[in-house]
């Protein structure tokens, strides 16, 4: 019983990977556009609900302290860590400004909003990226299930070809620590 779960969940694993394939594109789009910020001296600002939430503290934390080798920090927050704007935001605006607000006060145009959505139709994540269109930083997103409400919202987007939660987690943190090592490939530091 356990060997027949295993090798189906792992059988599922490498379809989904297979299917991401198609993904280099909007892969390529996105290592440029957080390129493009990083030169200009912008962030990138990270943010997503529950697994999400810590994938964007995951990436961010790659991207600060160090993904291959030791080399400068690079600009990157997530926006799912300041447990005292998150409570205050939730409680005073409601739970669905919890990250358009800390667009608002943190990002500049030329920034990267990076979302990180399984379903792509959480209300808070909608409106964070629209909050980024209107401040002129570029709204990307990681997403799965068709990309939900987040399709011709964020550009670049990548759509993982899944509607299982678990294997879309999978491809959003497989895809994230590769757009951290060809940010430092690109910026010439790994």
């Amino acid at each position: 019983m356990t060997g027949d779960f295993f090798d189906r969940e792992l059988a599922e694993h490498e379809a989904v990977v297979r299917g991401v394939r198609p993904l280099a594109n909007p892969f390529g789009k996105l290592v440029s556009v957080c390129v493009t910020c990083l030169h200009a001296g912008g962030k990138l600002m990270f943010f997503g609900n529950g697994g999400s939430a810590a994938d964007a503290q995951h990436l961010a934390t790659e991207l600060t302290v160090r993904y291959i080798d030791n080399r400068r920090a690079l600009a990157a927050i997530a926006l799912t860590t300041d447990t005292s704007a998150l409570t205050a935001i939730g409680n005073d605006l409601g739970f669905e400004q919890l990250f358009a607000r800390q667009i608002e006060a943190l990002g500049r145009a030329g920034d990267v909003a990076i979302a990180i959505s399984t379903s792509g139709r959480s209300p808070n994540v909608t409106l964070a990226l629209k909050q980024a269109r209107t401040m002129g930083i570029v709204a990307a997103a990681l997403t799965g299930k068709g990309g939900g409400d987040l399709v011709g919202l964020a550009d670049p987007i990548l759509v993982v070809p899944s509607r299982t939660t678990a294997r879309i987690q999978e491809m959003h943190i497989m895809l994230g620590q590769m757009l951290c090592g060809a940010i430092e490939y690109e910026l010439g530091l790994a």
